[in-house]
């Protein structure tokens, strides 16, 4: 097999990696937002809203891949991606900024979360689909040498351990009753979330290397 045949192979794996996130990611965040409010879950609701600014990111990711696969310049598309990056870093701040203000809100009302199974089967399902998603994205970027998609991998990876947060804050809550590992757990988020973000604005201003998440 030639060196061009395996490239263009690795390239459509690569593509075919990012429809599985990008349905994942959808997927994740409709059971989390949807759980979310039903359960008054401010961890759930945070987890839910930064999966759906994540498929901003992936789509553009998606498209700058299709880009390289038909032999296309990428420039065009690299600065529509530093521009999505800066939108994404903003909503991100923005969302971090909610919830620390929703937390402080509970715990001067001492507000008390209901249980949420669907939100623990979720988060469950995400701690293992996420290091699914991220291993491959890791190979297939090693084969194809883009640093985009080693980095979105590395990002994954984040979001894996936001669903392990998540995980352990609604399972203290149903095993305990402990009406404060939510808030608690949300507070958790917002640290990965500020990391994201940081991230995001560091593409935005043209230092993709400068990702802190490898």
């Amino acid at each position: 097999m030639s060196a061009a045949v395996s490239d263009r192979r690795a390239l459509h794996a690569g593509i075919a990696i990012e429809w599985w996130s990008i349905g994942w990611m959808a997927a994740e965040a409709a059971v989390s937002l949807s759980a979310g409010a039903a359960a008054g879950s401010i961890a759930l609701i945070a987890f839910g809203a930064d999966s759906l600014i994540e498929l901003v990111s992936a789509g553009t990711l998606l498209r700058r891949l299709r880009v390289e696969q038909a032999g296309g310049c990428a420039a065009e598309v690299q600065a529509a991606e530093r521009k999505a990056s800066g939108v994404v870093g903003i909503l991100l701040f923005l969302l971090a900024i909610w919830v620390v203000g929703s937390v402080l809100q509970d715990v001067l009302t001492r507000a008390r979360p209901e249980g949420s199974p669907a939100g623990l089967i979720i988060a469950a399902a995400s701690t293992v689909v996420m290091p699914w998603i991220v291993a491959t994205k890791r190979r297939i970027a090693d084969r194809i040498g883009s640093p985009a998609l080693r980095a979105d991998a590395a990002c994954g990876l984040v979001c894996a351990t936001m669903a392990g947060t998540l995980l352990a804050g609604l399972a203290l809550r149903a095993a305990l009753g402990w009406w404060w590992a939510d808030p608690l757990a949300a507070l958790g988020i917002v640290y990965f979330i500020i990391r994201e973000g940081r991230e995001a604005t560091a593409v935005a201003r043209g230092r993709a290397e400068a990702c802190g998440c490898r």
